[in-house]
C-alpha cells in the first residue's frame, strides 16, 4: 500500500514544500495537489518537482472543463518532462457551482467529456497526429465551424511516458463504472471500507469487466485524517466541518454529489438535515449533525491498535494508495507520523 499525502499549506507553500522534502526522505510516495477555485496546481507540482526528486506528484485534481483536452494532455506531458516521469494526472468533474460559478462554463456531459478527454490525451502522449470525432470534442474542427484552417498535428516534444497515469476523482455509479473500465486510478472522497463493496462493488466489476488488461490493475486511493496515540480521538471533530461543508453546501438541492453518497451509505435522514441546515446557514448545527460513525471509519485516528486495524480494513476493501493528512502540533509530529504509517503498511 502506498502512502500519499494532500499538500497543505496553511504555513505558506514554499516553507511546506522545503519540509516536502523531508516527508520523502520518511518514504512518502505521492503528493497530490488541489486547485479547486485556488491558485492554479500546475505552476505548484513544477515547483515541487524541482525541489523533489524521488515523490510522485498528482494533480488533485484538474477538472475537465476549464482545460481543453490538448491542453490537459500538455500540461501533463510538461509536469511529467520535468519530474522526470513522476506525474499522474487527477481529473474530475467537480461541480456546477465551480464550474459555472468560477469558469463560467456551462456544467454538462461529465461522463461523455472525461471518456474522450482520456482517449485525446492519450492519443497526444503518443505522438499521434491528433484527429478525434467525438460528440463533445472533434479536432480539427471540421468545415464550417472556425476558418477551416485546423490541421492535424502532433505534439512536437517527445514525452517521458506515453502512459502518463490518470486518475479520476468519481463517487457517482455511473462515474466509477467508467473510472474502472478506462483509468489507472480512481479516488473516492469519504471512503468507509466497510460500505464500500455495497456503494460501489457494482460499478467497479462493470467497469472492471470491460477493462484493458493492458492498463494493469486499478490504484483505489483512499483518503484518511491521521494521529496516533491514546489521546488523539477528539481529532476526530476536526472533520466535521468539511464533511458538513461537502454534505450540506458544496451543490444545490437533488444537485449535490456528496449528500447523495451520504444517502448511500445509509444516513438518509442525516444528510437532509445537515443540507437543511447548511443552506440556512447554520453550519455549526449542519456540523453537530454529521454521524460520528462517518468520521471514525473514514478517518485513521486513533491508539496504535486501532489504527492498524483500519489499516487492514482498508487494504482489506481495495485501497492500494492510502493519501494522509497528518494531523500533529507540528512538522516533526507530522512527519513522525508518516514514518508510522508508511511501517504500519509495510506490515500488512
Amino acid at each position: 500500500m502506498r502512502i500519499g499525502m494532500a499538500l497543505s499549506y496553511s504555513g505558506g507553500f514554499k516553507e511546506t514544500v522545503e519540509e516536502l522534502a523531508d516527508y520523502e526522505k520518511a518514504g512518502l510516495d505521492i503528493v497530490y495537489v488541489a486547485e479547486a477555485y485556488s491558485f492554479d496546481a500546475v505552476s505548484q507540482m513544477g515547483y515541487i518537482a524541482a525541489k523533489t526528486e524521488r515523490v510522485e506528484i498528482a494533480s488533485g485534481i484538474l477538472n475537465i472543463y476549464s482545460r481543453t483536452p490538448t491542453a490537459l494532455a500538455q500540461t501533463a506531458a510538461g509536469l511529467d518532462y520535468v519530474s522526470e516521469g513522476r506525474f499522474t494526472l487527477g481529473i474530475g468533474a467537480s461541480g456546477p457551482q465551480v464550474i459555472e460559478g468560477f469558469h463560467g462554463v456551462p456544467y454538462t456531459a461529465p461522463l461523455g467529456r472525461t471518456r474522450e478527454i482520456i482517449e485525446i490525451c492519450r492519443q497526444v502522449w503518443r505522438r499521434e497526429r491528433l484527429q478525434h470525432q467525438g460528440k463533445y470534442y472533434t479536432m480539427p474542427l471540421p468545415e464550417g465551424q472556425g476558418t477551416g484552417l485546423g490541421k492535424p498535428l502532433k505534439i512536437i516534444n517527445h514525452p517521458v511516458r506515453a502512459d502518463i497515469p490518470i486518475l479520476v476523482a468519481a463517487i457517482g455509479p455511473k462515474n466509477v463504472e467508467l473510472t474502472a473500465e478506462i483509468a489507472n486510478g480512481w479516488e473516492p472522497i469519504f471512503y468507509l471500507p466497510e460500505k464500500a463493496a455495497d456503494v460501489w462493488g457494482a460499478s467497479l466489476a462493470a467497469g472492471k469487466a470491460k477493462r484493458d488488461a493492458s492498463l494493469g490493475d486499478l490504484d483505489v486511493v483512499g483518503q484518511a485524517p491521521l494521529a496516533i496515540g491514546d489521546d488523539v480521538q477528539g481529532f476526530l471533530e476536526f472533520g466535521r466541518p468539511m464533511a458538513a461543508l461537502y454534505i450540506g453546501g458544496m451543490g444545490a438541492k437533488g444537485r449535490n454529489f456528496y449528500n447523495d453518497l451520504c444517502r448511500r451509505y445509509g444516513w438518509e435522514k442525516e444528510a437532509e438535515e445537515i443540507q437543511d441546515l447548511y443552506l440556512d446557514g447554520k453550519k455549526d448545527e449542519a456540523a453537530a449533525k454529521v454521524p460520528y460513525e462517518l468520521l471514525e471509519k473514514m478517518s485513521l485516528i486513533g491508539s496504535e491498535g486501532h489504527v492498524r486495524e483500519r489499516l487492514a480494513a482498508m487494504k482489506e476493501s481495495g485501497v492500494t494508495t492510502l493519501n494522509v493528512s497528518p494531523i500533529a502540533g507540528d512538522h516533526k509530529g507530522r512527519l513522525a507520523l508518516i514514518e508510522k504509517v508508511k511501517e504500519m503498511a509495510a506490515d500488512l
